[in-house]
């Protein structure tokens, strides 16, 4: 992530979000998207990729989404909010159907159909990424993952609203 120093001062640096355990960069952007939208460009470039070290436990994994999940409300694009209810509600679908199936097994039927829509839906986008970062054989597993995928999204939905996580040694709500 790259800034100006002008661009900075222009939307008043950190301040609003200074006091948020993290995503300041995130909401920085979006502070500088809020002011321009013009000013915001993704670099698509192999040159310009900085790699950090993955979560080394499913518990640390969790918190870091959690942590992502908590910025929601700090985003003031209506757009953004929008999209994030309709990913969760989204993912909340397939626990429901799939427990109202045990009473109509017509449920379980819709269950299948938005599983591979979801399925479906999410491919191009998956395989651009991984293919931009050389990791095409790791969609083999795609369509197994899409279940981890789900709960961790509701999860770390709802928790990042009304729970808590670890961040840096120490607890945040």
């Amino acid at each position: 992530m790259a800034y100006s120093r002008k661009t900075f001062h222009e939307v008043g640096g950190f301040s609003g979000v200074d006091k948020i355990a993290s995503g300041d960069d995130m909401l920085l952007m979006n502070k500088i998207w809020e002011k321009d939208k013009q000013k915001i460009h993704y670099l698509l470039s192999k040159d310009a990729i900085v790699s950090t070290p993955p979560m080394k436990t499913w518990k640390t994994f969790f918190n870091q989404r959690i942590r992502w999940a908590s910025k929601a409300p700090y985003y003031k694009n209506g757009s953004i909010t929008i999209v994030m209810l309709i990913v969760y509600f989204f993912n909340l679908l397939f626990p429901i159907l799939f427990f109202a199936g045990l009473w109509n097994y017509e449920y379980w039927l819709l269950l299948a159909g938005l599983w591979f829509a979801k399925t479906i839906i999410e491919w191009p986008f998956v395989h651009s990424v991984a293919k931009f970062y050389r990791k095409q054989n790791l969609m083999k597993y795609f369509f197994f993952f899409q279940p981890l995928h789900i709960v961790y999204t509701i999860a770390a939905g709802f928790l990042g609203q009304f729970g808590t996580y670890e961040w840096k040694g120490r607890k945040v709500k």
